[in-house]
């Protein structure tokens, strides 16, 4: 979850919300009366500058000096609440001249400190502090002298927890800290649901309960180490629902490892960073422990989202259906389910197959959008592109009802043959009409199509009503939803009730992009014909929206631009991956290769860890992008499209069912050579290898399929 005051929190399933202000009514005073001054808004925590240790559902946050402070986000999480809030380290009184904080990966990372020996006239440091830390608890401290005297000082540690859920600490709420009391080798914490416990080995040898403190008398011998290892647990004092634990241990990832290399070397830093990165975000459901889902983000979406864990499992699809296996599976569980809306004996219900989701913002100049509508519709193509990958049939079949409910709930959710918002009931949304997304049209429209694929391949009724649908609805897109001007016209981000067009020029475009994969690799028909994709790709690549490192949410030429603001100019990273494949797709490959070299200047300023998003500030020489201050960093659909960027641009596009696989890469080979080894199609390896010439050569594939270039 993100902090309230910088953006509202988007649907998150089974994870705290940040806490919110009480509303203030403006009446209710006497005539002369002076008004009650509110407090002040607390600051909401900002993550930019923070080492994030995640692995779900435990995270580690601190600044780059290791030491974990209770200041903002500082302290290890574990299922939503704050284990231990402060970790100072001091060594002789003083704490370690900070040198060097960085991730190892997505779920450890290491701090490096120096101090010098008391009265030692060497200016040089002799001790040496290193901290480890693993998100799940564990932190060893290890103490080297390198001087050539013996070090005798003491070590002392001070500890002390809120056990504070992250929601309020989100947005800047700091509960009291508990008070300790001394457990064997450690200390412990009391509060009403929760204890925490942290334990050392070895023991300390003065344990101080009021201040928090550990305690070692430490004697190091030149050129020798010491070490200690510090163990934080949570513990559940209330029964309750057992929440969603993290992947076990031996439990592999739901995807393949790929091997991937390039005449770019920032590539091959950009792949494994963002898998790892996602890997770190992994959650196992609890009704099916061995259905993996990715949460949407750390800190502040720490949970199931559906919409983002839905885009991460297709936008990883070219390394396996595992990962969208257990994500459909999971999100089936949680379909609306019961009486559809509209019926007189249950007014006011929404549609069965609807999955969950709450209103997201949409910027100044955009009514804002559904994310129950956005998984819904993405639930559909998941499955289908899931099945040309090879998920087997068995398990498509299982899922299918699941998508006939969805598909349900998009026919319910028509108003004047456009899709709105499905997660209102049928009677408010006649009542109270909102404007028609353009995003959301392309949505429907490729789960409409993709949905009359599997139901005429698994032998359902409706095929042809869903196809026809389509086509009706491109017809009236391409005549209400285009706006015409001096440069040739673009499509309206939306329609408003009455059918004004709303011109607004945002990133949410690039869906209409996104046409997803068909049979025998194809690809489906656009809302846009191929003049008005060509206007829609030259407005890509215009400055208005390219920034230089991706593409802003909102044109730098509205009045209403701001380069921090999520839906109002900041740099989405999901988008900006979406459009170059979708560019790349579409014959623009000179604009695919602009945004892509964008993305991954950004991402060599990021260690190779792209955030959620980042400021949208014009590219300049010498200034590295600007970081957002609220943005989940690792976030489940920065490290799937990052990766999605890269794989595109080889054109891999399989149909499993019809036995065959086509591979048209860019021509223009914009990263130079580059091989992909260990993809999955049909659950084999699969290697592909493009050369500077745009040129692709099949590796290895299964023996089953038909290899077809076009």
């Amino acid at each position: 979850m993100r902090p309230p005051q910088a953006m509202p929190a988007e649907s998150v399933v089974g994870a705290p919300r940040p806490a919110g202000r009480p509303d203030h009514g403006p009446g209710g005073a006497p005539a002369g009366a002076a008004r009650p001054v509110a407090p002040a808004r607390p600051q909401p925590a900002a993550v930019h500058h923070a080492v994030l240790c995640v692995n779900a559902p435990a995270m580690a946050a601190s600044g780059p000096d290791g030491q974990l402070r209770g200041h903002g986000l500082h302290g290890f999480y574990r299922s939503g609440v704050r284990v231990l809030a402060r970790m100072e380290l001091r060594l002789g009184g003083m704490e370690p001249l900070p040198l060097q904080g960085t991730l190892t990966t997505a779920a450890q990372a290491r701090f490096l400190g120096a101090v010098r020996i008391p009265g030692d006239p060497d200016p040089d440091p002799a001790l040496t502090v290193e901290r480890l830390r693993h998100a799940d608890g564990v932190e060893t401290v290890t103490v080297r002298n390198t001087g050539s005297r013996p070090a005798r000082l003491p070590l002392e540690i001070a500890l002390g927890t809120d056990l504070g859920p992250v929601g309020e600490i989100a947005a800047g709420h700091r509960p009291p800290d508990l008070p300790g009391q001394v457990q064997s080798a450690g200390l412990r914490w009391a509060g009403p649901t929760h204890s925490a416990v942290v334990s050392a080995k070895p023991s300390p040898h003065a344990v101080l309960a009021g201040a928090g403190v550990l305690r070692w008398d430490l004697e190091v011998q030149p050129g020798a180490r010491w070490s200690v290892e510090l163990r934080t647990e949570l513990e559940s004092t209330v029964p309750g629902p057992r929440p969603p634990g993290g992947r076990g241990t031996g439990v592999p990832l739901p995807w393949s490892e790929p091997e991937v290399r390039s005449d770019d070397p920032r590539v091959g830093l950009l792949v494994p960073r963002s898998l790892n990165a996602l890997g770190g975000l992994l959650f196992a459901d609890p009704d099916r422990p061995t259905d993996l889902y990715p949460a949407s983000g750390a800190p502040w979406r720490f949970g199931l989202a559906p919409a983002d864990a839905l885009w991460a499992a297709r936008l990883t699809l070219p390394l396996g259906t595992r990962l969208a296996a257990g994500t459909l599976r999971a999100l089936a569980r949680r379909q609306q389910a019961g009486p559809a809306a509209g019926r007189p004996d249950q007014p006011g219900r929404r549609p069965d197959g609807l999955l969950p989701g709450a209103l997201r913002h949409g910027g100044p100049e955009l009514p804002p959008t559904c994310t129950a509508t956005e998984a819904t519709l993405l639930f559909v193509t998941v499955l289908a592109e899931a099945w040309r990958w090879g998920l087997p049939r068995q398990e498509v079949a299982e899922l299918l009802p699941a998508a006939e409910r969805a598909l349900g709930a998009l026919r319910e959710g028509l108003v004047d043959g456009f899709v709105t918002d499905l997660g209102r009931p049928v009677e408010e949304r006649a009542a109270h009409p909102v404007p028609a997304r353009a995003e959301v049209q392309a949505q429907a429209h490729r789960a409409a199509l993709h949905g009359a694929e599997l139901l005429e391949a698994f032998g359902r009724p409706g095929a042809g009503e869903w196809r026809s649908w389509a086509a009706a609805l491109r017809g009236r897109f391409r005549e209400q939803f285009w706006i015409d001007d001096l440069s040739g016209g673009r499509p309206a981000a939306g329609l408003a009730p009455g059918g004004q067009p709303l011109p607004a020029v945002a990133s949410s475009l690039v869906h209409l992009l996104d046409l997803g994969l068909s049979a025998d690799g194809g690809r489906h028909e656009s809302l846009l014909d191929r003049e008005q994709t060509r206007l829609l790709a030259q407005r890509l690549a215009a400055p208005e929206l390219d920034s230089g490192w991706g593409l802003r949410t909102l044109s730098a030429k509205s009045s209403r631009f701001n380069p921090l603001g999520h839906r109002s100019g900041a740099v989405r990273v999901h988008e900006t991956a979406l459009a170059v494949a979708g560019l790349a797709e579409a014959g623009h490959e000179n604009e695919a290769g602009a945004l892509l070299e964008g993305l991954l200047g950004a991402a060599a300023h990021f260690d190779g860890r792209l955030p959620e998003m980042y400021a949208g500030e014009q590219r300049t020489l010498g200034c590295p992008p600007v970081p957002h201050p609220a943005a989940c960093h690792p976030a489940a659909v920065s490290a799937a499209g990052a990766v999605h960027a890269v794989f595109a641009l080889a054109g891999v596009r399989p149909d499993v069912p019809g036995g065959r696989v086509m591979v048209r890469p860019a021509s223009t080979a914009p990263l130079g050579e580059l091989q992909l080894t260990g993809l999955r199609v049909a659950g084999e390896p699969f290697s592909v290898r493009v050369s500077r010439i745009g040129v692709a050569m099949v590796e290895e594939a299964s023996a089953d399929l038909q290899l077809v270039a076009r």
